[in-house]
């Protein structure tokens, strides 16, 4: 049942990114074929991006939000999720990014020492 449920609701992420990927792609009156050789894609895995038949990279995902001048976080949100400005969501992302590098630095630095210390 538990599997179920997850299959479904990575499905349903899927798809809502793809929808609101197209969305916004064509608010930016760009074809499947511009955004693609913009982000280094085919045409072919885009199309199955914006169908919810395939997933993004976190690579292509800051790629797609970038020429797309659209937060990561609206990519995931239903069109009637207008909580919060898309500035505001931007800004969060920016803030995000910046503590999970801090992070991942700190991280990198634990690992050295105790390798050192071995």
């Amino acid at each position: 049942m538990f599997f179920m449920a997850f299959i479904l609701y990575h499905m349903e992420v899927k798809i809502l990114f793809g929808l609101n990927l197209k969305r916004f792609r064509k608010s930016k009156h760009l074809s499947q074929d511009q955004l693609s050789e913009r982000v280094d894609i085919s045409v072919k895995h885009l199309s199955k991006i914006e169908r919810g038949l395939t997933f993004v990279s976190a690579d292509l995902l800051e790629k797609l939000s970038y020429y797309l001048d659209v937060s990561i976080a609206r990519l995931f949100c239903t069109e009637n999720e207008n909580i919060y400005d898309d500035n505001v969501l931007k800004k969060f992302d920016r803030i995000t990014e910046k503590h999970l590098i801090r992070a991942m630095e700190g991280i990198k630095g634990d690992i050295r020492k105790d390798d050192v210390d071995n």
